[in-house]
């Protein structure tokens, strides 16, 4: 079995592209286009010239050597939350800006939960000099206040999304309504790897260069380039699909996903997609979402505004659907204790979606010899009022 995308656009039987007929120019020039222009020498040069002066990649690989002799083994952090705007989105606004150029594209639009992409796409598109409007959820806009602030010192222009659970789902959809309103002038820049194909590929190319880092700096510091087991939260899943992307047809390399439980995976309030959803279409592809019986979205929750999707990206559902990655599904109180536990043990403030990682340390089971990479997606400025809370009601 294999891990990759096919001709398709498929991982197994997720993937696809559903989309209305006003985006089909769009999304067929993407598909027959986008591998060539990407592996094009000139793109990968100012793409790898970007990453290296402008991103600070690459990114460390970090040997937590307190929390390492906590839990009693080998903990590694890829360190994507030391990168320019402080998280891993950068890696894939970085690629698609420089894609959205070369293809005559004037009007970059983005959606975004936890504001973090929507920082990257701000700040490629100040870089480039093109307009930039950014859909975020109400209620996102008033938890990343300091995300928010930052769209807008940057040029972005930034719309509430007011229907639906006022959350990136609902993000997505204004994103998606743009988009077929105005599709000649406009470039869509997804900010995961999710949607319809050939978008789930191509955010996973640009991230990729995780792993690819990962490689050799885990090579240089334990003398294999393969670690045991790669943990890495999924909402959508870009960094995740990053973290995995070299490792995905090496059955040695466990992979571990780590969603959000929310409240309890049973208590109604959950993002925990992977145990709770079926098959569906949502947002132009096939794949594994939360949906009542006869197919209406199931609102999802997160203390995380990065993880309260209501699916997942097809590679994601195909990974876990066919055993190749483990689900590991942790709550709000659980991540919140893995962000203080690492916070005073390493003196690292992490996201509150890559705290849901962290805790996954608890659920799984590893031997004393392993090589555990966790991917550091996110640095927790963003979520610092967040913790303030939690911290003043202790």
């Amino acid at each position: 079995m294999t891990f990759s995308i096919d001709q398709r656009g498929y991982y197994g039987e997720f993937g696809g592209a559903f989309i209305p007929e006003m985006l089909y120019p769009n999304i067929e020039y993407l598909r027959k286009n986008y591998l060539d222009i990407i592996n094009e020498a000139a793109f990968q040069k100012e793409f790898r010239a970007l990453l290296k002066d402008y991103v600070g990649r690459p990114s460390p690989l970090y040997f937590a050597k307190r929390l390492s002799a906590q839990y009693k083994t080998n903990i590694y952090l890829k360190r994507e939350d030391l990168n320019h705007t402080g998280a891993h989105k950068i890696n894939n606004t970085i690629g698609q800006i420089l894609l959205a150029k070369r293809i005559g594209k004037k009007r970059i639009i983005a959606e975004t939960g936890a504001g973090q992409h929507g920082v990257a796409t701000a700040t490629v598109c100040a870089l480039m000099g093109l307009e930039c409007i950014v859909y975020m959820g109400a209620i996102d806009i008033q938890r990343q206040a300091p995300n928010v602030a930052r769209m807008r010192m940057l040029g972005a222009k930034v719309v509430p999304a007011t229907s639906g659970s006022q959350t990136l789902k609902d993000a997505t959809n204004e994103a998606i309504r743009d988009w077929i309103n105005h599709p000649e002038e406009t470039h869509y820049i997804i900010g995961s790897v999710v949607g319809p194909h050939p978008y789930p590929d191509m955010v996973a190319i640009f991230q990729s260069v995780i792993s690819e880092e990962m490689q050799w700096q885990l090579l240089e510091q334990s003398g294999s380039s393969d670690p045991d087991l790669i943990i890495a939260c999924v909402g959508g899943g870009s960094n995740a699909a990053g973290a995995y992307y070299h490792y995905l047809d090496k059955p040695n390399v466990r992979l571990v996903a780590v969603e959000a439980a929310g409240l309890g995976v049973d208590s109604g309030e959950s993002a925990a997609t992977s145990e709770l959803g079926t098959k569906g279409i949502i947002h132009g592809s096939r794949t594994l979402l939360m949906q009542t019986a006869d197919g209406q979205i199931i609102e999802p929750y997160s203390i995380s505004a990065g993880l309260d999707y209501p699916g997942i990206g097809p590679m994601h559902a195909h990974l876990i659907d066919s055993g190749r990655a483990e689900a590991v599904s942790i709550t709000d109180q659980e991540a919140l204790d893995a962000a203080f536990q690492l916070t005073k043990i390493e003196g690292i403030i992490p996201a509150l979606e890559t705290a849901h990682a962290f805790a996954a340390l608890d659920k799984i089971k590893f031997s004393e010899k392993d090589n555990i990479v966790i991917n550091l997606s996110g640095r927790g400025d963003k979520d610092l009022e967040t913790y303030i809370k939690y911290l003043d009601s202790e």
